[in-house]
This record gives structure tokens, C-alpha cells and sequence, in this order.
């Protein structure tokens, strides 16, 4: 099936909502068009030159970024200097680039989590919540015949999940009445008569970025013209979201230990760390990108070691007053994005039947060079 730009972004999006963002971050589509067919998409951490004419020399007509490629506003878009040129080149070659920075960084499944999992974290939560998902319960009447097919139907659509307990709900029988009108085309009855049908009251819970999907799928899998169906938004509390992830590692260990497993984990030729090399570890906070305005959140979590890129020098000293132990192994360590966004793209056009394919861009888009 012919895909475009469109249908990966919403796939994208289902995963990383734009609403799980920071204020003002620059996210979304920001070169091309969403109408635009599509046989090959790059994923990269920053797109640079040299990832542009990678992505034109294997024909992807779409880069996934993980930094967004307009981040200050523009004032002009000259093709004398390297931003408009680059714009350029990718206008002239039909690349259009689509930016989840800071939603992908809190989305489940996303770059923190990618990087706590890489360090062996475990019972991770965020570090600093900035969105509580709202809930909604979702109640259909379904007739006996297709009750297995709608439930299946929505739950697959990502309805039902309460904590670590997946394909939740209830159904209590029930009479639904109803007189199809003229030109009417109803699975029941027929029009101009009152019909009388035993059905199930089916309900199940669904949050917010699963709604409209799992209203989609209902919508689908039932046989009546018309669904009855209710949407109620409840008051207790959704998953909470957020930036960077604490967690505990399966055993304690040093610190100079830890930041050798940092650094082995995350492929880097080298790393600082602050604190005593001797300090014992257990509770570990991480951040990826520039993480030194959430030391005081690692702090609060009761992290014994904080892992973040472009610590400064004060930020340093502040942190070995306060007895927390900095590890930094660089802003570049979000490349671990790469291979994870390409392979999940990859693994949903198999299941959808999509023509295309996701390749993590090869090159590094490192800056420093390390002595």
C-alpha cells in the first residue's frame, strides 16, 4: 500500500502527541507537505547536511528528526548562507522533515525511556510530570452477535488498560427500542416499524490520545447504521507524563562503576562525572539532552546519581553542595532514538501493509571531537 507523509505523521503522533510537549517547542511538520507519497523515511537525531544527502542518496522522502530543524524563528531564508541552503536542498529534492522533539522525549516507549532502559533502570517513573492523561469511560450497546468483535476491536485500539492490567471492561444485559425512518438501511428491524433488540451494555475506560482511535475501531466492528454509544470524562487521575525518568538499578554499586556502565551504555568515547568516585549508587534520575535546571528534581526524587548532557561549571559545584552525584556523557547520547523510532515505523508498516521503509540515519551527528 502506498503511503504518505501524512500517514507516518499521524502514526508518529499516536505515539508521541504534540500535547505532550513543552510549551513552545518547535514540533510537527516544518519542510514539505503531508501529501507528498513516500517509499523510504530516515530517522535521525539532528539533520545536517550530511543526513540530507544521505536521505536523497537512499530516496527517503521524509526525515523523522528528533531536533527540530527551525528551532529559532527565522527572519529570512537566505540560500547564500547554510540554513536557507540546506532548506533549499531539501525543497529541491522533495525531503520533507517532520520534528518530535520534547513529546518524544516524555512519550512512553521515547528517548528516556529508551535511556533509563539502556542504564538497567527499573520502576521508572517521570522526573518531573507535566501532563496527567485524562480519561474517559467509553460505553457502546452492542447486540449479542458482535460483542466479542467490538470488544476485541476497542481494546486492540488501546482502550482497557488499568496500571498493569490490560482488556478491562463490563457488559450488563440490557432491551435497546428503536424505529428506523424512511430510507433507513438498519441490521434490525425494518423502517416504519418499533423494534425491540437484546443487547449489551458494554464499558470500558480509554485515555485521552486513545480516544478518537478506539471510538474509530468501535464504529467499525459494529453492525448497526447508527452507533449508540456515550463518551464520559471521568475525574480519576491518568498515566502521569513527563520529562526524564528516575529509577533503581538492580543492585547498588559505585559511582565510578556506574558512570563506566554510563559510558559503555551509551557508546561514548568519554564522560564527566561529579562526585566521589566512591559514592554508593541505588537510585539513578535521567535526562536526556541539557538537564542542569533538573538537578533540583533529581534531588527531590532522592537520586543518588543525575545523568544529563551540557552540565556547566556551577551547576557542578551547586550539585557536590547538595551530595548529588552528575554523570555527563553529552547531548548527543538521544541518538539511541535512531534505531528505536525506525525499527517501531518498520514493525507498524508490516502490520498496516505500507510500501515503505524506516532506516536510522548512519552517520553521527556528534559536534565534539574528543582528545
Amino acid at each position: 500500500m502506498a503511503v504518505d507523509v501524512r500517514q507516518v505523521v499521524y502514526w508518529m503522533e499516536s505515539w508521541a502527541p504534540p500535547a505532550l510537549a513543552e510549551p513552545d517547542d518547535k514540533i510537527g511538520l516544518q519542510i514539505g507537505s503531508l501529501k507528498n507519497k513516500i517509499e523510504r523515511v530516515a530517522v535521525a537525531l539532528d539533520v545536517t547536511d550530511a543526513v540530507v544527502d544521505e536521505a536523497i542518496a537512499r530516496g527517503a522522502g521524509l526525515i523523522i528528526a528528533h531536533h527540530p530543524i527551525i528551532f529559532r524563528p527565522l527572519a529570512a531564508i537566505r540560500t547564500d548562507r547554510a540554513d536557507g541552503k540546506l532548506i533549499k536542498k531539501l525543497l529541491a529534492n522533495d525531503v520533507s522533515v517532520y520534528a518530535s522533539h520534547t513529546n518524544l522525549d516524555v512519550a512512553t516507549g521515547g528517548v528516556n525511556d529508551l535511556l533509563a532502559d539502556a542504564l538497567g533502570l527499573t520502576s521508572t517513573k517521570p522526573l518531573k510530570t507535566s501532563v496527567v492523561e485524562t480519561l474517559y469511560k467509553l460505553v457502546a450497546y452492542v447486540p449479542h452477535s458482535h460483542a466479542d468483535r467490538v470488544r476485541e476491536a476497542v481494546f486492540a485500539a488501546g482502550a482497557g488498560q488499568i496500571g498493569k492490567y490490560s482488556h478491562c471492561g463490563f457488559s450488563a444485559e440490557g432491551t435497546g427500542t428503536f424505529l428506523p425512518e424512511e430510507g433507513a438501511a438498519p441490521y434490525l428491524g425494518e423502517p416504519g416499524r418499533l423494534e425491540t433488540a437484546s443487547e449489551l451494555r458494554f464499558e470500558t475506560i480509554v485515555p485521552e490520545r486513545r480516544k478518537a482511535a478506539a471510538v474509530k475501531a468501535l464504529l467499525a466492528a459494529h453492525p448497526y447504521e447508527e452507533v449508540a454509544y456515550d463518551l464520559f470524562r471521568l475525574e480519576l487521575p491518568g498515566e502521569p507524563f513527563g520529562l526524564g525518568r528516575v529509577g533503581s538499578l538492580p543492585s547498588p554499586t559505585t559511582l565510578k562503576a556506574f558512570a563506566e556502565r554510563a559510558k559503555t551504555a551509551f557508546g561514548v568515547p568519554a564522560l564527566r562525572f561529579v562526585g566521589d568516585p566512591d559514592k554508593v549508587v541505588r537510585k539513578v534520575a535521567v535526562l536526556g539532552g541539557s538537564g542542569r535546571s533538573y538537578v533540583k528534581h533529581a534531588i527531590s526524587a532522592g537520586a543518588d546519581a543525575f545523568v544529563t548532557g551540557d552540565l556547566d561549571h556551577h551547576t557542578a559545584h551547586d550539585a557536590l553542595a547538595a551530595g548529588i552525584a552528575l554523570i555527563d556523557p553529552g547531548h548527543h547520547i538521544e541518538q539511541i532514538m535512531k534505531a528505536a523510532v525506525a525499527a517501531r515505523l518498520n514493525a507498524h508498516a508490516a502490520a498496516q501493509g505500507w510500501d515503505v521503509e524506516a532506516y536510522a540515519s548512519a552517520g553521527s551527528t556528534e559536534p565534539f571531537v574528543f582528545l
